[in-house]
């Protein structure tokens, strides 16, 4: 088998007397395997296109298929951008929340910090296709949204700390919202530069929210086990 394909290597002798290879006989794959393609494909043409730029020729072309097979599987061009935006943003706040593990909060900030860079430096495709403002109103969410689903992950953790320290709990949504907007901010302008590295970007981001200006490190460190 040759690139999913599977061939006969056996031969026909031809009347001449030379043997002739059979044609190869492709495998069809499954309706899961092509749905998969299918993600997979938009996925990479939307992240380098757009939406708008992308088309269901193109989808199809790129798969190998006729156009009514991506109708088929997703309803059209919109039904597939839709899917793509919610599997990123699932997988995006999943890395989030499940790095939430420390105890302390200033390493819980820079559990957070390390999540998201490794989503974009691991799943570029992906972000890019969530910085992007959706144009389908009936997609499943936004950039934005899912911010502000982070956020309130974070702002129970705020919460609690607040609360010990003898701050006003209820303002915790709003330093939520203010710490993860400039994680996803600074983010997205790391996406293109990729420079520093990402250890001391998050040293940085966490140097800035723990401190304030009034008191940051000149040479930021991180306290957390996880070092790059």
């Amino acid at each position: 088998m040759i690139d999913g394909v599977a061939t006969d290597s056996s031969s026909t002798p031809s009347p001449g007397g030379e043997a002739k290879p059979r044609r190869a006989r492709r495998t069809r794959m499954t309706g899961a395997e092509r749905r998969q393609q299918l993600l997979e494909i938009g996925r990479t043409l939307f992240a380098a296109k757009g939406f708008e730029a992308t088309s269901v020729e193109e989808i199809a072309a790129k798969a190998g298929v006729s156009k009514p097979v991506v109708y088929e599987h997703f309803g059209g061009k919109e039904g597939l951008y839709a899917v793509v935006v919610d599997r990123e943003m699932r997988r995006l706040l999943d890395m989030v929340t499940g790095s939430l593990t420390a105890g302390h909060p200033r390493e819980l900030l820079e559990q957070a910090a390390f999540a998201l860079l490794d989503y974009i430096e691991e799943h570029t495709d992906g972000f890019r296709i969530l910085v992007r403002d959706s144009p389908i109103p009936q997609s499943t969410g936004s950039f934005a949204s899912l911010i502000s689903d982070i956020a309130t992950q974070v702002e129970d953790i705020l919460g609690r700390e607040f609360k010990s320290r003898g701050f006003d709990p209820k303002l915790a949504p709003l330093y939520a919202q203010a710490l993860v907007g400039m994680v996803a901010l600074t983010g997205q302008w790391w996406l293109d530069v990729r420079r520093p590295k990402k250890a001391e970007v998050a040293a940085h981001l966490v140097n800035l929210a723990w401190h304030g200006l009034d008191g940051l490190e000149a040479k930021p460190h991180l306290i957390g086990r996880r070092k790059s």
